[in-house]
């Protein structure tokens, strides 16, 4: 697995919106993608103006074709709420506990 860290610094005040167009519009566009698996949005409660999306790949190469396709197009769409442009970094996976994460949501 390959994971996708993106962060964002938006806006003073725009949180929320940001937020919400990453859950409503960025989110049905990752999952039409291939080889894509899950994504992961955190804030930081120290920097209000601070976000993470993680984004889980089955392969690196799925993970790249994503960034050449459609990652310009998303930039596009959140680069009004924005102070930076989003800076990626890429890893692999090494070990995940997605499984119990998902079976403790359940219960």
């Amino acid at each position: 697995m390959y994971t996708r860290i993106v962060e964002c610094h938006v806006k003073p005040g725009r949180k929320q919106e940001a937020t919400t167009k990453m859950n409503n519009e960025v989110l049905p566009i990752l999952q039409k993608q291939p080889g894509f698996v899950d994504m992961i949005g955190l804030t930081d409660e120290h920097d209000p103006e601070r976000l993470l999306a993680l984004s889980f790949w089955t392969t690196k190469e799925d993970a790249e074709r994503y960034h050449r396709e459609q990652f310009s197009h998303i930039s596009d769409l959140l680069k009004p709420l924005l102070t930076t442009t989003p800076k990626v970094e890429t890893y692999n996976v090494e070990s995940s506990t997605t499984h119990r994460i998902a079976a403790g949501k359940a219960a």
